[in-house]
């Protein structure tokens, strides 16, 4: 990836001119849900200042993996920020805090429920002093509910919200154990929570416009897994049985799942009667759409194992390319399982800007893609440590006063 992408480092943190231009957002959030969101922000044009804590900062600055000496962690979900280093028990830094709370448009912090309260930075006070603040609070499990109080990384919540449970699949007969939960491969919860967060800013921003009030969005990793269960939760709330893991089947909808080629697996997605047909004809085995196990999405899914088996009986007469060209031509819904090289790397991925250069490091792109804005593939860096403190602290080091004489 390092020859695809110019390795310059640009220090320069003017947004780029996006819909959010002009608004100020204090990001005193750290690691990866409350980052993502006011990148994401960034991202669309905003002005975002980091505080961290002095000394280490975010603690992701020590996360790989590293490039040149910089964490890709931190950068992906950094570019484009500005930081203040500030030691928010020190009245000197807790009141450049608060100045720059009561200038900005919306706030992101993502501490445990009570612990901005106890810095004299919670919602209720800093709402009284800037009613027209975005306050987001990201957090583990909310600040409601006999959880509120516990702490949280995104793999207890992926275990605690029933993602863990269904990822994965059942041990076959022989294989000891019974279920063998897997954590999905990427961090569910965490963005999730951010992406959640960063729809509900946009949204309380529109609420804004129209009543001049601002609001706290109170936004918890856990209720946005429990939100992604999808077809598991309604399968639970319908039967009351425990759906379990079933691989990379669909809970409700047959054929949906990976199969099994000459030399390697495909995805196939064939969602209704139509596409079940032309699937059928595809493979050279319309009789099946007769077949009385089959007719249907219902008695489909019943003898799905079935179904594969039939399926796959075909497609091992072949290499997968052959058969997702065939698949390709008749409209069916299918793909070949990538690796993360060959998805980073796929043109589709460079035409759509999904890996972009932020100050010289390759990070994924900004997935929002809108007319009449500009989505270059050359973002500003992540920043140093309290690079940008000097002039944040003489920004702002007066705005709470200013303000309070202004509510006054």
């Amino acid at each position: 990836m390092r020859g695809v992408l110019t390795p310059e480092r640009n220090t320069s943190v003017t947004p780029a001119a996006g819909p959010l231009h002009g608004l100020l957002v204090a990001d005193f959030s750290r690691v990866l849900a409350g980052p993502f969101a006011a990148m994401m922000l960034a991202d669309l044009g905003a002005r975002v200042i980091k505080v961290e804590r002095p000394g280490n900062g975010d603690d992701s600055r020590g996360y790989g993996p590293f490039l040149d000496g910089r964490s890709l962690y931190f950068a992906r979900v950094n570019r484009g920020k500005e930081s203040v280093a500030l030691d928010l028990r020190v009245p000197a830094d807790a009141a450049v805090a608060r100045g720059l709370a009561a200038r900005a448009d919306v706030l992101v912090e993502n501490y445990r429920p009570g612990v901005m309260d106890r810095l004299g930075l919670g919602p209720v006070v800093l709402l009284d002093r800037n009613p027209g603040l975005v306050y987001c609070s990201i957090s583990g499990f909310g600040h409601t509910g006999p959880w509120a109080q516990r702490p949280a990384y995104d793999a207890v919540v992926q275990g605690m919200s029933g993602i863990m449970a269904i990822t994965g699949r059942e041990r076959a007969a022989g294989e000891a154990g019974g279920r063998a939960e897997v954590k999905p491969g990427i961090p569910v919860a965490d963005l999730a929570a951010g992406l959640y967060a960063f729809g509900a800013i946009t949204s309380a921003l529109l609420g804004r416009a129209a009543t001049g009030r601002g609001t706290h969005l109170d936004i918890a990793m856990y209720d946005a897994s429990v939100s992604l269960l999808e077809g598991a939760a309604l399968s639970w709330l319908a039967t009351g049985t425990d759906p379990g893991p079933i691989g990379n089947a669909h809970f409700t909808i047959a054929p949906f799942d990976t199969f099994r080629c000459r030399d390697r697996d495909i995805t196939i997605c064939a969602a209704n009667d139509e596409l079940f047909a032309a699937l059928a004809v595809a493979l050279g085995r319309p009789g099946l759409v007769a077949d009385a196990r089959f007719v249907g999405n219902a008695a489909r899914h019943e003898a799905r194992d079935e179904l594969k088996a039939e399926l796959e009986a075909v497609l091992r007469t072949a290499d997968a390319e052959h058969w997702l060209d065939r698949l390709d031509l008749a409209g069916i819904p299918s793909g070949p399982i990538s690796s993360v090289a060959e998805a980073l790397g796929s043109e589709q991925t460079r035409v759509r800007r999904m890996v972009v250069d932020a100050g010289g490091l390759p990070v994924p792109g900004n997935p929002v893609k809108a007319d009449g804005y500009d989505d270059p593939t050359h973002r500003p860096a992540a920043p140093a440590l309290d690079e940008h403190g000097a002039a944040v602290r003489a920004e702002f080091a007066q705005g709470l006063d200013r303000a309070a004489a202004a509510h006054g």
